[in-house]
């Protein structure tokens, strides 16, 4: 009989028994890949939309504690659809150049369309195995990225890696507040209406917005995701928590011995 191909099957979404605990998922990053391919554009809207427009703010702050220097080279990783990359350009624009990397081809397909600013480089890669040279970014930033990683030790040495000495690593993720009531109100906030909103907005059937709250509420204390960053070898580490704990800014900087 003649050879048959069976056709290439997708990758799973995210439901129950896949959502009790995320972070295990063998396969977690080629979930991840296609959840934002799917989500891709509507992502930005969502966003907006479900941070009440806190989400500019937030990287606002981040390009400032950047510290981004004239002819800086900045690395944003798991860039998405552009939205920190376009945040340098406009709040940094002494920095000499911006290269935006993620795996999700479709979430690089929207930051070609979105923007305009000749921040130069495009890169459809994998975090964890970065197409660049040791030592040659100035800045590396991660918006709402660290968390889908499937490996955050080799992540961050990655991010070490191309770092130049001196360079500045900021990154932005979701917490979980410390205040009882506000961590009620904002598991709330994240177990039912976001799903609900994200269903509405995007028409998402993969699941990314119950992977959201979830991805949150299992993921590491924001101490233990400092402590991986020092044991990567960034050090003077900071928390800078924002929205009353639900964000967290870190920062780092890679010594000139490094």
């Amino acid at each position: 009989m003649p050879a048959t191909h069976r056709p290439r099957q997708s990758p799973a979404g995210w439901d129950a028994d896949s959502l009790h605990d995320p972070h295990a998922q063998p396969d977690k990053a080629a979930r991840v890949q296609a959840m934002f391919d799917a989500i891709a554009p509507a992502y930005e809207r969502f966003n907006t939309v479900a941070t009440l427009g806190r989400d500019a703010a937030w990287r606002r702050k981040t390009v400032a504690a950047a510290g981004v220097q004239p002819g800086d080279v900045v690395l944003d990783v798991c860039c998405g659809t552009g939205d920190m990359l376009r945040a340098f350009a406009r709040h940094a624009p002494a920095a000499g150049l911006l290269i935006g990397v993620d795996f999700a081809a479709n979430m690089l397909a929207h930051t070609r369309k979105r923007c305009q600013e000749p921040f130069s480089v495009l890169i459809r890669a994998d975090t964890l195995r970065l197409p660049l040279a040791n030592e040659s970014a100035d800045v590396i930033s991660c918006a709402f990225g660290v968390r889908n990683f499937r490996d955050l030790e080799l992540g961050f040495r990655e991010m070490f890696r191309v770092a130049r000495p001196g360079a500045r690593v900021v990154i932005l993720e979701f917490a979980t507040p410390e205040n009882l009531v506000l961590r009620w109100a904002y598991r709330l906030y994240c177990s039912v209406v976001l799903p609900w909103m994200g269903a509405l907005l995007s028409r998402d059937r993969t699941g990314a917005y119950r992977y959201l709250p979830r991805s949150i509420q299992t993921f590491e204390p924001a101490t233990a995701l400092a402590g991986r960053l020092e044991a990567a070898g960034f050090r003077e580490i900071e928390l800078r928590p924002m929205s009353f704990g639900g964000v967290m800014l870190y920062r780092g900087v890679k010594p000139a011995g490094g």
